[in-house]
């Protein structure tokens, strides 16, 4: 576990990968140490919102090298079981009642990419590179496609996946990869203050149920989608955070959630 650092302050959890003389790879043990702290900081009622970040100078390099050269020699069940291994972190961040928010502070490559493409926000400075160069190694770059092309559309996610182009962190925001650019040393604190107006500005369960219907709707047809949402806005008007904020509005009061 030590492989991720778990730190909460302000009701903020912050999730430090933490391999920096490996670049913070990606192997089997930080894959389950990360998915053990995101549960953990799923479960915390001190938590609400979480921040993914890294030490050293690089946020994540994709697949560690041990783990590529293992592939040549796994069965296929073995290669199938690690697939869906990296497949469930994916899923499960992109799935997690709690917003999470990356910090990307350096390099962002291949898994790394795909790790900070599947939170709901991303922060990066402009000097980091960013990039899917699995094709570029006789690889493919399987399981963020499948975020990638909800995230940013077909034809920019085919630029990203076909050519194996690193871009900047400027690049990377004109595409809608990553929503705010930082300088590094500003980086932190910007995501510190975004992560407490969100913390302090939203309804916890409001943005439980407003990403959980972003993961569902978009598998759907367009009747079952307005069904769905129509029964989730029932939903929502019955919870006690949709009341209070209600009260809250019609009796002029500020409200800190």
């Amino acid at each position: 576990m030590d492989n991720v650092l778990y730190e909460v302050s302000d009701r903020v959890c912050f999730l430090t990968l933490n391999r920096p003389e490996k670049k913070n790879a990606l192997n089997s043990e930080l894959v389950s140490a990360l998915k053990e702290r995101l549960s953990q900081a799923e479960q915390d009622s001190s938590v609400k919102a979480i921040v993914l970040k890294a030490n050293g100078d690089v946020f994540c390099s994709g697949a560690d090298l041990e783990s590529l050269q293992k592939l040549q020699n796994n069965t296929h069940q073995e290669n199938l079981d690690d697939s869906k291994h990296l497949m469930e972190l994916f899923r499960q961040i992109y799935t997690l009642k709690k917003v999470v928010i990356a910090q990307i502070q350096g390099h962002a490559l291949a898994g790394g990419c795909g790790l900070a493409t599947v939170c709901d926000f991303s922060f990066v400075v402009p000097q980091a590179k960013l990039g899917y160069t699995e094709v570029r190694i006789g690889f493919v770059p399987a399981i963020v496609m499948v975020f990638l092309l909800r995230k940013i559309g077909e034809q920019r996610a085919r630029q990203l996946l076909l050519g194996g182009e690193l871009i900047t962190g400027n690049d990377a925001v004109s595409m809608g990869l990553v929503n705010f650019v930082a300088e590094s040393d500003k980086i932190e604190g910007e995501v510190r203050a975004f992560a407490q107006r969100l913390v302090t500005g939203n309804s916890s369960k409001s943005l439980e149920l407003t990403k959980k219907m972003i993961a569902e709707v978009q598998s759907m047809s367009l009747d079952e989608g307005l069904n769905y949402a129509a029964e989730m806005n029932a939903n929502a008007r019955a919870t006690e955070d949709c009341k209070r904020g209600i009260a809250a509005f019609l009796n002029k009061e500020k409200l800190s959630w």
